[in-house]
C-alpha cells in the first residue's frame, strides 16, 4: 500500500460528506461505501454518525452486513463514531427491535446515554495515542461505553464512562471528531490503516 490509502465511509445514512473531507485532510483517498464491490476496495472504513437501527437495517438491505462482518472480523482497519459506535459494540444494552451489529469489539454500549437530541454538547476529550492536548467532542444523542472486555482498551473517559475505545484494528468514538475541523482522530485512523497495510 502506498502511503495514500483508501479510506471509505459507510455511505447508507448519516454524516458522511464530513467524513470523507476530514480522511482526505488526514491523508487518505477518501470514498464513499454503499455497494460490497466497493467495500472491497477499501483499505480501512468509517462507519459514521447517524441513526444506528436505521445504518443496520439499510446495512441489511443493501447486503452489506455480511460482507462488513467479514472484513472487520479478519482485520481491516475501521472506525465508527457514534452510531458507528453501536454498530461496531459486541453487545447493545438496550438495541430496539431488528438491530444487528456489525461487531469487532468487545464492549457493552448504551444508546443514547448522554441523553436527547436538545441535550447535545462539545466537550474536551483526553484520548490516549492523540498527541497535541484535548480533542473537541461533540456529542450528540451519544452512546457510551458501559464495559469493555479483555482485548479493548479504553482510549478516553468523559462523566464518568467510555468515550474511546480501541481493540486491534477497530477504534470507536462516542463523540463526532469530524464536525470541528481538528483531523486528529483520523489522523490517528489513517495511521492504523497505513500500519496495517
Amino acid at each position: 500500500m502506498n502511503d495514500t490509502p483508501v479510506v471509505g465511509v459507510l455511505a447508507l445514512q448519516g454524516d458522511v460528506r464530513e467524513h470523507l473531507t476530514a480522511l482526505t485532510a488526514a491523508g487518505a483517498a477518501a470514498r464513499p461505501v454503499r455497494r460490497p464491490e466497493e467495500l472491497a476496495e477499501a483499505d480501512g472504513l468509517v462507519l459514521p454518525g447517524g441513526e444506528s437501527t436505521t445504518m443496520s437495517r439499510l446495512a441489511v438491505l443493501f447486503g452489506m452486513m455480511d460482507p462488513l462482518r467479514e472484513r472487520v472480523a479478519a482485520g481491516m482497519p475501521v472506525y465508527g463514531t457514534c452510531a458507528g459506535m453501536i454498530l461496531l459494540a459486541g453487545r447493545i444494552l438496550d438495541p430496539r427491535a431488528g438491530q444487528e451489529t456489525v461487531g469487532g469489539i468487545d464492549m457493552t454500549v448504551r444508546r443514547n446515554a448522554f441523553g436527547r437530541q436538545n441535550e447535545s454538547f462539545e466537550a474536551a476529550v483526553d484520548v490516549a495515542g492523540v498527541p497535541g492536548g484535548p480533542v473537541e467532542g461533540v456529542f450528540i444523542r451519544a452512546p457510551w461505553v458501559e464495559s469493555v472486555g479483555a482485548g479493548a482498551d479504553v482510549l478516553a473517559v468523559y462523566g464518568g464512562h467510555a468515550v474511546a475505545v480501541r481493540q486491534a484494528n477497530a477504534l470507536a468514538t462516542s463523540f463526532h471528531p469530524e464536525l470541528t475541523g481538528d483531523h486528529r482522530m483520523h489522523g490517528l485512523f489513517v495511521d492504523m490503516v497505513r500500519a496495517v497495510g
